[in-house]
């Protein structure tokens, strides 16, 4: 049987252990290089000079010096952001590939698509919800309503007659004029187009009669007399429509109306807490700047305070709205 004074050699002997082990994986993680160390691919999945694009560059120009590397903007538009936001989906977990995308290629898609290549929940990690984007709902001239809850009497009377537009099949426009048309009887048509663009030009032209579309694009044309505006969906008015109420406002109520899309930052799932909680602080500097929070407002959206936390909380909240939306309308794409 050993002796005491062994057994207090031995314990000795194995604290020290215990110790220099200690020490030595704390000037490992000491030697360790601050991150961000390179520069960092920012991917926005839709082409140069939409929105999301736009709003991208502001962020990466202001949160440069921050971080004190460049933030490279990296284009991979296609597939409703499906081709892009897979990119950063599939990338290495390490803070150097971040994607800027929108409520439906982060969130939306799942519902939407039988054939995912990725599963945002799985796949992704939140970083920072830059931004909310609601829609004004716009109405062709010769429609003789004013408001909502006129529009949606006029869609009734008027079973099979009204058309309305939306930028792709699943996007917000297509699944609230959906939900409109079901809960009214009304038989409305969904016309889908390309892009916003075409879309707005057919309703100035009168091959449609409604649609919901962002402020950037239909202001001008709302103070032209070209469109009429009746409304806009979520729960604040845009600061860049402010005599124009929300659909909630208006007694429209239903969910349906009261969500809105959003921009926002993720990365890849496993990417470290510290390296999101790093560039959610740089992004929350950056939208508080107040040319960039001015520029937002003049996009017509409304910024956020935002966090990986809050990001995640808020994005749990939506996700059975949106599901529900999607599932009402019957879209379904592979």
């Amino acid at each position: 049987m050993p002796s005491f004074s062994t057994l207090q050699r031995r314990t000795w002997l194995g604290a020290a252990a215990l110790a220099i082990g200690t020490l030595t994986g704390m000037a490992a993680l000491a030697q360790q290089p601050a991150y961000p160390t390179k520069p960092i691919k920012v991917i926005v999945p839709f082409a140069p000079g939409g929105a999301t694009d736009v709003l991208a560059r502001v962020l990466a120009e202001k949160m440069a010096p921050g971080l004190g590397q460049p933030l490279v903007i990296d284009n991979k538009p296609g597939a409703a952001g499906i081709i892009g936001t897979d990119a950063v989906a599939k990338a290495a977990p390490d803070g150097y590939t971040i994607v800027l995308g929108l409520s439906n290629s982060l969130l939306t898609n799942q519902f939407l698509y039988e054939k995912l290549p990725y599963d945002p929940q799985r796949d992704l990690a939140l970083i920072y919800q830059i931004a909310i984007a609601p829609l004004v709902l716009v109405a062709h001239p010769s429609v003789p309503v004013a408001t909502g809850p006129e529009l949606l009497k006029y869609a009734a009377a008027n079973k099979g007659k009204v058309a309305y537009g939306s930028y792709g099949t699943g996007a917000y426009p297509h699944l609230a004029g959906a939900y409109m048309s079901l809960t009214q009887n009304a038989d409305m048509s969904h016309v889908a187009y390309r892009g916003e663009a075409p879309m707005v030009q057919d309703l100035i032209g009168g091959q449609i009669q409604m649609a919901y579309a962002s402020a950037l694009v239909a202001k001008p044309h709302i103070d032209a007399g070209k469109l009429k505006a009746l409304g806009v969906t979520g729960e604040r008015r845009m600061g860049i429509l402010p005599n124009v109420p929300t659909l909630a406002e208006q007694g429209m109520n239903d969910e349906a109306y009261r969500v809105a899309g959003w921009l926002a930052f993720a990365a890849p799932a496993g990417t470290p807490p510290a390296i999101l909680e790093r560039l959610a602080a740089e992004v929350r500097k950056a939208v508080q700047l107040p040319d960039v929070a001015q520029r937002i407002a003049g996009m017509g959206f409304e910024a956020k305070a935002s966090s990986p936390a809050e990001f995640k909380a808020a994005y749990m909240k939506e996700r059975p709205v949106w599901e529900r939306l999607i599932r009402q309308s019957g879209a379904k794409l592979d």
